[in-house]
């Protein structure tokens, strides 16, 4: 096997294996101990983290941060996953900063000079627009290690001016208008809320046991938050316009449905509690939206209408 070949499938062997002796590479690989010794080297010279402990149950280590192996990407991949990065450049905070700032920049450094010029004038004419907010949000990296490893985290929480402190553990976290949220299990209201992340002040990790939230994530956290609860139906047929305007929130997912003419229409379940959360999106749809179904919505608009009249009718 030639040196190169044996090097690329060793560094794909040592980050899979992470715990390894020199004999059992040496065995694998067919070669002698002293030659697995110098390809171990080189390896470590390329930026793979390895590290070795002596005794009976020593050996080689590969650190956390492993370098994976290099991949062949065409030049229509490279330029797609440059842009998928690009585009995270207009967010105030990420939950991968540091990270997409270095593979960006080892993206472009390591193209040829005709792709590198291709990507300089594409960055001139393709643009993925996010509202740029000066709130920021630190704690992004955490509350998505804890949505990942089930961990239940105390936070301190700024609602209307006042910080309080919360037990939350997070399903994880979305990005809307350049506002970072995280739908999370609130220990508080023993129910799934939606935390502003930039509200998030402190977070560290709680002592409390978590809750068996595997099965529990982005996509059908809004069926889950309002089953077993007092609720409400809710009917509404949208026009075209009001399909779209749906389609840009995440949490309508499950309850709209689309025509093949455009048109459609919002079915589903609303927590008793949301009612005026509800009323207050469908006015903003304007004539866009006809609420058929329920009362109790139909009621809540008619509500909050009548007070924004009584304001401006002063």
């Amino acid at each position: 096997m030639p040196k190169s070949k044996r090097l690329l499938e060793m560094m794909m062997t040592v980050n899979r294996k992470r715990k390894f002796t020199v004999k059992e590479l040496a065995d694998e690989f067919g070669v002698s101990g002293r030659t697995i010794l110098r390809d171990l080297q080189e390896l470590s010279e390329l930026g793979v983290p390895l590290y070795s402990e002596v005794g009976p149950h020593g050996g080689y280590h590969v650190l956390k941060e492993r370098i994976l192996p290099p991949i062949a990407f065409s030049e229509e991949e490279a330029v797609a996953i440059f842009f998928a990065i690009h585009a995270l450049r207009h967010h105030t905070s990420l939950p991968f900063e540091t990270e997409s700032s270095s593979a960006l920049n080892k993206f472009y450094q390591f193209m040829p000079p005709d792709i590198r010029d291709r990507i300089d004038q594409m960055k001139r004419r393709v643009d993925f627009v996010t509202p740029k907010r000066q709130a920021s949000s630190p704690h992004l990296s955490m509350l998505l290690d804890a949505a990942i490893q089930q961990k239940v985290l105390l936070i301190t929480y700024e609602t209307r001016g006042q910080q309080s402190k919360r037990e939350m553990q997070p399903i994880g976290i979305y990005t809307k208008n350049g506002l970072w949220y995280s739908p999370a299990y609130c220990y508080q209201h023993q129910d799934i809320r939606v935390f502003r992340c930039d509200r998030i002040h402190s977070v560290e990790q709680s002592a409390s046991k978590p809750l068996d939230l595997r099965d529990i994530h982005l996509e059908n956290r809004q069926i889950i938050t309002v089953e077993d609860q007092d609720t409400v139906p809710l009917f509404a047929e949208l026009t075209i316009e009001g399909v779209q305007a749906c389609e840009a929130e995440l949490w309508l997912a499950s309850m709209l449905h689309v025509r093949q003419d455009g048109s459609g229409w919002l079915e589903g379940n609303v927590a008793r509690r949301d009612i005026l959360f509800f009323a207050k999106f469908l006015i903003g749809l304007g004539k866009e939206v006809t609420v058929q179904h329920s009362p109790e919505i139909i009621d809540g608009i008619k509500a909050y209408l009548a007070e924004l009249i009584n304001i401006y009718s002063q």
